[in-house]
């Protein structure tokens, strides 16, 4: 308790506020929204550990809200893997892809519960996959829960959003609870519009006679590279929506919420 409260502390203090332009890498610069804080990612990743939660070589922090009365977080992430054709989302089939989920869960379970986790089931979508073709950027949802829970158990939700650029993507990954995300929607849509891809990085600028390719293509994002990354991100939803609102309750108790702890810390420097 006294790793995750001090992982806490330590991200509360290197919190950027918005409004900021917040860079990521050498690819994009993240206008951040004035209702936003950002956690840089050393301490969003030490936060992400001391509550159980594993991150990959492409993680670049976390958003959270200013105010105490929401529970979400979004996970930033860049994978580097190249430039993602999307041809084939003129042709795809969403309950097609549903299906890919639900069998790649299946595969993931055994594994889980190897390692003592539950298994994981896919009840549906919360929006099927939607894509922007001008923009470039994806949309996509599903509600997951613990196999055996109680059907009127509140399902975690995973809410996606990608930006493709010409060397990959980026995914902003809200985490939050069933029954708060008809309300949060808005609120992953404009944190994935507030990323800016840089001069050279965007989508338009591909070169292909000397760019690299992905080995997938857009489905892929939806179907089998995400039922890989599920028992991560859908635990995860599981465990943060949780962890967040004792967190916010302890923080609350402590000093009066999150947001004046910030703009406390804003006031000193």
């Amino acid at each position: 308790a006294e790793a995750q409260e001090a992982a806490w502390l330590a991200a509360i203090k290197a919190a950027t506020a918005g409004p900021a332009d917040i860079p990521l890498g050498d690819q994009a610069t993240l206008h951040l929204p004035s209702e936003f804080s950002f956690f840089p990612v050393l301490e969003s990743t030490n936060l992400m550990k001391a509550y159980g939660n594993s991150v990959g070589g492409g993680f670049l922090g976390i958003l959270v809200p200013k105010t105490d009365n929401q529970n979400w977080i979004i996970t930033i992430n860049h994978t580097a893997e190249g430039y993602v054709k999307d041809d084939d989302a003129k042709t795809w089939d969403a309950n097609a892809l549903l299906q890919t989920l639900k069998d790649g869960t299946e595969a993931q379970n055994k594994n889980r519960v190897e390692q003592g986790m539950k298994a994981l089931e896919i009840l549906g979508w919360v929006e099927p996959p939607a894509y922007d073709a001008v923009a470039h950027r994806l949309v996509w949802s599903m509600r997951v829960a613990e196999r055996g829970a109680a059907p009127g158990e509140n399902a975690s939700v995973n809410y996606n959003t990608y930006a493709l650029g010409r060397d990959g993507y980026f995914e902003l990954n809200l985490i939050t609870s069933e029954a708060r995300i008809a309300a949060e929607k808005p609120i992953a849509r404009k944190a994935l519009a507030a990323l800016d891809y840089k001069e050279g990085k965007r989508y338009a600028d591909f070169n292909p006679s000397s760019d690299h390719i992905a080995e997938y293509g857009l489905a892929a994002l939806i179907g089998g590279i995400a039922a890989k990354k599920l028992g991560l991100l859908a635990l995860g939803g599981l465990f943060f929506a949780k962890f967040f609102k004792l967190i916010l309750i302890g923080v609350a108790v402590a000093g009066g919420g999150l947001w004046k702890l910030l703009r406390g810390r804003k006031a000193q420097s």
